[in-house]
């Protein structure tokens, strides 16, 4: 029997028409199914709108409400496909890693860098790849397929702001590859019994990127701000010391306050390692600071704001975060 798979539509780029003030989302899910009716070949669909958007505006609501659609459907269909656009479709990707746990059914997000309806789009065989893999016996979890390519939803980064081949899997293998429409698949999830669910989000999660001379003030106004802060330092970790930039004697103000800082890289490969220079690990020897390592910028925002939406009991907080979701840890 065929599978039954449901169009979760967005907007974004793959949905988008050129206009006065440049390319807007205007198509429709049904409109972007006309596009490639070689589909139903190999499953039934069905489609929703749950809002349309250029992926820039994504706010947190927007991700609940795409989490709650699933968990609304879920016994429906055998997987779920979402048009999304590219810009955002990555913290996306690793947000619903968070809020859809250990899923035995697929869900893939999947977009283009050229509208559907022009004739050299990449959106034709995005969309087409998805769904074959979304009605594939080995699917399950939350993945991206991008010009032929199968990514854990929590190690997807866009790497390119114009090429179809605009996203990377970071530090972690291609799950596996779509090539003359057949998947080969390279790393095969297990599946679950069931998934696990979680519908609300803590929105008060912020990065502060560091800059040479930058000095500690600016962290302060981000602790009075938010609850979690992702503290993105230079190379294995590195945070600057001293009285110039006072960042010591910000983080000391703000201990058993219930903030939770997180500390990582700017740097895109190999991941963080306070252990090795003294300015990183003279900061984490001192302070209850939790350590990215291998995670993605996306990863650790998503997985911050789904756990700070759980508890702030910092050793609850430090348990959920070193805990493994669909390969978000490595190494």
């Amino acid at each position: 029997m065929k599978k039954k798979i449901l169009l979760i539509a967005t907007g974004g780029t793959i949905a988008s028409q050129a206009g006065t003030d440049g390319l807007t989302p205007q198509l429709k899910a049904e409109t972007l199914l006309k596009c490639v009716p070689e589909i139903y070949a190999f499953c039934d669909v069905d489609t929703v709108q749950v809002y349309n958007i250029d992926s820039t505006n994504i706010t947190p609501n927007h991700w609940i409400c795409l989490a709650q659609t699933i968990k609304e459907n879920y016994e429906k269909y055998d997987g779920f496909v979402v048009c999304h656009g590219t810009d955002t479709m990555s913290f996306t990707a690793a947000m619903l890693s968070y809020m859809v746990q250990n899923s035995p059914k697929p869900i893939v997000l999947t977009g283009s860098q050229q509208p559907i309806d022009k004739e050299d789009t990449d959106g034709r065989i995005n969309l087409r790849d998805s769904f074959l893999y979304a009605a594939s016996d080995i699917a399950s979890d939350v993945v991206i397929v991008f010009q032929g390519q199968i990514i854990a939803g929590t190690r997807a980064k866009k790497v390119r702001t114009k090429s179809f081949n605009a996203f990377t899997s970071v530090d972690f293998p291609v799950l596996g590859v779509i090539r003359d429409g057949k998947i080969i698949p390279y790393i095969i999830t297990p599946k679950s019994d069931k998934p696990a669910f979680f519908l609300e989000l803590d929105e008060k999660v912020g990065l502060l990127t560091l800059t040479p001379g930058q000095k500690g003030d600016i962290l302060d106004a981000y602790f009075r701000f938010y609850d979690g802060v992702v503290l993105s330092g230079y190379g294995t970790g590195g945070i600057p010391e001293g009285d110039y930039y006072g960042f010591y004697d910000v983080i000391t103000s703000w201990e058993g306050k219930g903030k939770t800082l997180v500390v990582t890289t700017q740097v895109q490969q190999e991941g963080s390692d306070m252990s090795v220079y003294r300015v990183g690990r003279g900061l984490k020897n001192r302070f209850a600071l939790l350590e990215s390592y291998s995670m993605t910028y996306e990863s650790i925002i998503a997985k911050l704001m789904w756990i700070l939406a759980i508890t702030k009991e910092d050793s609850e907080v430090e348990k959920l975060f070193y805990k493994t979701v669909n390969y978000d840890l490595i190494g």
